[in-house]
């Protein structure tokens, strides 16, 4: 949350900030690795502040945990006209501050603002290292900050330069709706983004300007400031209470480590000969009706690197069976598995075996050497030493390396919910979930914090049949739901 602005870059520090390397940014991906939803609770990573004092800027609030509520859906911090502590109003002021820190990411925020005279909304972060050398050393990173009842948003970062030195921008916009206000972070720059679009960036490579904090960790930030040097000591009491909002806080960061294990629903092939699909008793659709020299072809498969997979395959079978995979048409085979009697059709057992691949991406085939089998899903999982690099890149609350994904019932009618469950490697983790259409396009997107997440009334997909796709650091999974 920054100070007045006193500190003002000359023309030529800003010129090297901004056009120090090409104005054209690369396209990145990055990867969920923490959320709070405020569906109904508060995270437990968050820490209330407590106290006056002006905080650095001469504001006029007291902060308290007890005006930051959550309803079902969302955070609310509310600034009161309520004397405590000897100031005239309250408000309250969230960080992460010992729980969560980041070293770069995409940090996103959806928020409303509340509007009048000498309320200051802030969605932003502080270095990690603040309590060593003080600020601006730590260094800042404001993502949103809003003043008064002006009609735009600020995007500001401050640090030291021979003293307190800063550099923002701001863009048109109707704060008092909902908006996604994001920052993405690398080594290289930060930029600033609403609903998407980019407004400000600064060039921090190599410590350019002496931008050296901006790669060190960082904490988040949430507060409704009320007065203070920057909206000015007025307030319109008349717009008390007022409430600053919070859909979700989500950070991603990019990472190099590839998911440990990959499931295929069986019904989601790219080609088959001689299959049908039909309903699963573990939910969702399974391939059946298989016999002798039917087979079944899945495009684009990844092994992200060289070595040593286990591939399982989730069969039933009265009387038992052999099937065996292959890459590229048959011409890497990777041998053959036997599937016992399991007691009939919908008696769900899961058996595997260990195969060598060589790095790269293949269509992969399964083929049945005899019949009379059925077919829920294939995993694929990377073994020893790749698990282990999967493990530690993972985010440090994910202690199960396989997720699994049900969807139910399914098929389902248009219009009505449709239960997804999440389990394993998924479980207790922000996960992306993803609707598309078979060839890819997309149609609806949530994070999932809890076990179970409701579909279709939200969507709202007509009838057809769709893919829905869950990812998270540790594992994805993808199964096909039919909307009649």
């Amino acid at each position: 949350m920054k100070n007045l602005f006193t500190s003002l870059l000359g023309a030529g520090a800003a010129a090297v900030l901004c056009l120090a390397a090409p104005a054209h940014a690369q396209a990145q991906t990055y990867q969920l690795v923490w959320a709070d939803e405020f569906n109904g609770s508060i995270s437990p990573d968050w820490v209330f502040e407590t106290g006056g004092g002006g905080w650095g800027n001469n504001e006029r609030q007291y902060y308290q945990r007890a005006n930051a509520t959550v309803t079902s859906t969302e955070l609310q911090i509310t600034a009161r006209k309520q004397s405590v502590g000897g100031y005239p109003y309250t408000s309250a002021r969230m960080k992460t501050q010992g729980t969560r820190q980041f070293t770069y990411g995409k940090i996103e925020a959806r928020m409303r603002l509340p509007l009048g005279q000498g309320l200051w909304p802030a969605f932003w972060m502080l270095g990690a290292n603040i309590g060593q050398v003080g600020w601006p050393a730590c260094g800042e990173i404001d993502v949103m900050e809003h003043i008064n009842s002006e009609n735009k948003v600020y995007g500001t970062v401050h640090w030291d330069s021979n003293g307190h030195a800063e550099y923002g921008g701001n863009v048109i916009t109707s704060p008092e709706a909902y908006h996604v206000y994001t920052v993405e972070w690398d080594a290289s720059y930060i930029r600033w983004f609403v609903d998407g679009a980019k407004f400000h960036e600064i060039y921090i490579a190599g410590g350019t300007g002496s931008t050296e904090e901006f790669q060190r960790p960082f904490f988040l930030l949430l507060n409704l400031a009320v007065a203070g040097n920057w909206p000015g000591q007025t307030v319109d009491e008349s717009k008390l209470p007022a409430t600053m909002a919070v859909d979700y806080v989500r950070v991603y960061q990019k990472t190099t480590a590839t998911p440990s294990s990959t499931t295929i629903q069986a019904e989601s092939y790219s080609a088959m000969n001689g299959v049908q699909v039909e309903a699963c008793s573990e939910g969702g659709q399974n391939v059946g009706y298989i016999d002798q020299g039917d087979w079944l072809a899945y495009n684009n498969i990844n092994f992200p690197t060289s070595g040593s997979y286990t591939i399982e395959y989730r069969v039933a079978s009265p009387g038992g069976g052999t099937l065996s995979a292959d890459l590229n048409a048959g011409s890497i085979q990777l041998g053959n598995t036997a599937i016992p009697a399991t007691g009939g059709w919908q008696n769900w057992t899961t058996v595997s075996r260990t195969v060598t691949v060589n790095a790269g991406t293949y269509n992969f085939g399964v083929f049945a050497q005899s019949g009379g089998w059925n077919l829920n899903w294939i995993r694929i999982t990377k073994n020893a030493a790749r698990a282990a690099a999967a493990e530690a890149a993972a985010p440090s609350r994910v202690t199960e390396k396989t997720g699994t994904l049900a969807l139910y019932p399914n098929p389902q009618s248009a219009g009505q919910s449709v239960t997804l469950k999440l389990g394993g490697a998924f479980a207790g983790q922000p996960a992306e979930v993803r609707v598309t259409t078979l060839d890819g396009r997309p149609l609806w997107q949530q994070i999932a914090t809890g076990s179970t997440l409701e579909l279709n009334r939200d969507a709202r997909l007509a009838a057809g049949v769709y893919l829905v796709r869950v990812s998270s650091g540790a594992a994805t999974a993808v199964q096909k739901l039919v909307i009649q």
